[in-house]
């Protein structure tokens, strides 16, 4: 059974397209890009004296565990995570993966 990893990322409004873009350029097959709020800014701003965006691009991508730190690798450049207030990313594994034909069928 192959194991899989889900790279979640949080990133500023408008950053997702280049964050994918070079997490494909280091081996990803595709990603899921949506939408979201933030509800944390004003304690942010508050205790860090940094301005954080409430606007949000989550990504989601699936990839094999042998693969994901040169993608999230990729991603942190692309994406500047590493500098305060630009967004987050971190893995969760995944189980029981179902609807990806190239996949290994789940069993009972």
């Amino acid at each position: 059974m192959i194991e899989i990893k889900c790279i979640v990322a949080v990133v500023e409004r408008g950053k997702a397209d280049k964050v994918v873009e070079s997490a494909k350029k280091a081996g990803a097959n595709g990603a899921t890009i949506f939408y979201g709020r933030g509800t944390g800014e004003s304690e942010v701003k508050k205790f860090l004296s940094i301005h954080v965006e409430a606007s949000k691009e989550i990504i989601l991508i699936l990839t094999e565990v042998d693969k994901y730190k040169n993608i999230m690798k990729a991603m942190v450049e692309a994406g500047e995570l590493k500098k305060p207030g630009t967004g987050i990313i971190f893995t969760v594994p995944v189980n029981n993966l179902i609807g990806l034909h190239h996949r290994e069928e789940f069993e009972d």
